[in-house]
């Protein structure tokens, strides 16, 4: 039988973030104090998430790297630069949208998140997708996307191609896209690629509106 790496911890008690509170600030403030795993022990502070509470759109990272520890936002550094500037791309702002990991603190040297580290988060996130209820979620790299989807294939393949969606509760359109970093290191052909799955998504988003 194959186990959910995202289903909430067996161990313990409870996890809080069902209890959590009812708005995404009251989540985000008892995540901030969150020990559950031992990621908890290297940050500067949790990266919860931003953006609008009710967004139709949100992007789901891996983790948060340097600057978004020490800043306490997720994708400020360069990679997020080329998001904001992708997510503009297609007439929005990062105001317009909401953006967050799989797991709220950085792993260290900027490592994927293991097993227990994402297990002990997921309930954060499920209480994210809960709240902002949001209709096209875009993972953002091959972790992500792997997760999420709950498959072994790569990102070159499944990137693009829309998804059905449903966890906690919701169902959403999912699409996978490139990481911001992979395609500041890839360059011309990568760019372009990303670019024609925001232009799907926003293709997806205006068929609702």
């Amino acid at each position: 039988m194959t186990s959910d790496p995202l289903a909430a911890p067996t161990t313990g008690s409870p996890h809080p973030a069902p209890g959590a509170g009812v708005t995404l600030p009251e989540v985000a403030t008892a995540a901030s104090t969150c020990t559950l795993c031992k990621l908890a022990t290297g940050r500067t502070q949790v990266v919860f998430g931003v953006g609008r509470a009710d967004a139709d759109l949100m992007f789901v990272g891996e983790g948060p790297g340097e600057q978004e520890d020490l800043r306490g936002e997720p994708f400020v550094g360069r990679a997020g630069q080329l998001l904001t500037q992708l997510i503009e791309g297609i007439g929005l702002t990062r105001a317009d949208v909401y953006i967050a990991n799989v797991v709220k603190c950085r792993p260290p040297g900027n490592r994927d998140p293991q097993p227990d580290e994402i297990e002990a988060c997921a309930p954060w996130l499920d209480r994210q997708l809960e709240l902002i209820r949001p209709r096209v979620i875009v993972t953002l790299g091959n972790f992500a996307t792997k997760l999420l989807l709950q498959t072994k294939d790569g990102i070159t393949k499944l990137r693009g191609t829309e998804f059905a969606f449903s966890r906690a509760g919701h169902e959403a359109v999912l699409i996978p896209t490139l990481h911001p970093s992979a395609v500041l290191r890839s360059g011309g052909r990568a760019l372009a690629e990303s670019r024609a799955d925001f232009v799907k998504v926003k293709r997806i988003l205006s068929h609702g509106a």
